[in-house]
């Protein structure tokens, strides 16, 4: 069962239903993610049991990023051990910041995006123009209600300027936040169908001019972090009315000079979650 947004083919307005890969469901009542993520995660279970509203063909709807309202995304970075590496190979100034925080008690949490900039399967994704190397980031994300739990897992795509990020620590939000730096999807699986979020399976493959010229698989099980203390610390002084989505950090980095092509399309899938893919522009002016 997945939990997902999508244009509803009756009013051809934005709905909230269930998919069970045959069709999809809508919660009636519930017109977007953030309403039902403002439910505690009983009765968010409660009413995706009880969908009865109108029907249709999985295959007729138009699927959205499963985000909308005042929801945001935020990520957790250099949780996995090859994401620390890959952030002290490319860091000129300061690399012992990464050594040191991914065995340190407070995690690193930082803000990614809104949900009206989050792009969805089959969108489009952004390499900044005054980058050089840009690669995608696949994450397992979060999906955390009002109340601070986790109620569900979704795909993130962590686009990151390693260019910029590389010069100073400091430039992290130019490296990580800028429009077409953020997708999410294809939907949300339920929480109390994922038996072990700690053993799924990442893949990353890109594809250019037909041809994969990147790929590579990880595991959830190398996480150097537990989910819940994550979201403990996100939730520790801030509030979410919506949710929010906390993306948990990378394992999977292309190697340096390797860097994102206007074109290219990504594919990230995580084991019992779902596929997400995204083609790559580059520029501001491609996103408009």
């Amino acid at each position: 069962m997945q939990i997902v947004r999508f244009t509803s083919p009756l009013t051809s307005a934005d709905a909230v239903g269930i998919d069970d890969g045959e069709q999809v469901v809508e919660l009636a009542g519930i017109t977007t993610v953030g309403e039902l993520l403002r439910l505690s995660s009983d009765e968010l279970r409660r009413r995706c049991a009880e969908a009865d509203g109108p029907r249709h063909p999985s295959g007729s709807v138009r699927r959205l990023a499963p985000m909308d309202g005042r929801m945001e995304v935020w990520a957790a970075g250099v949780t996995y051990r090859r994401s620390r590496e890959a952030r002290v190979l490319e860091s000129e100034q300061a690399a012992d910041v990464y050594e040191l925080v991914y065995d340190a008690e407070r995690p690193e949490l930082f803000f990614k995006s809104v949900a009206w900039k989050v792009s969805g399967d089959g969108g489009r994704i952004s390499v900044r123009e005054d980058s050089g190397i840009d690669v995608p980031e696949p994450e397992l994300g979060l999906v955390l209600n009002a109340h601070g739990e986790i109620v569900g897992y979704t795909v993130v795509d962590d686009v990151s300027s390693r260019t910029i990020e590389g010069v100073n620590p400091l430039y992290l939000p130019q490296a990580k936040i800028y429009l077409g730096g953020c997708a999410v999807g294809p939907a949300i699986r339920p929480a109390w169908e994922v038996a072990d979020p700690y053993a799924l399976d990442i893949s990353l493959s890109i594809v250019r001019a037909g041809e994969t010229v990147w790929d590579g698989k990880a595991s959830t099980s190398q996480l150097n972090r537990r989910l819940d203390d994550l979201a403990g610390y996100l939730f520790r002084a801030d509030s979410f009315p919506d949710g929010a989505v906390l993306a948990t950090g990378t394992c999977l980095v292309p190697d340096l000079p390797f860097t994102l092509q206007d074109g290219d399309m990504v594919s990230i899938g995580i084991g019992e979650i779902g596929t997400l893919t995204t083609t790559v522009v580059k520029g501001l002016a491609a996103m408009s």
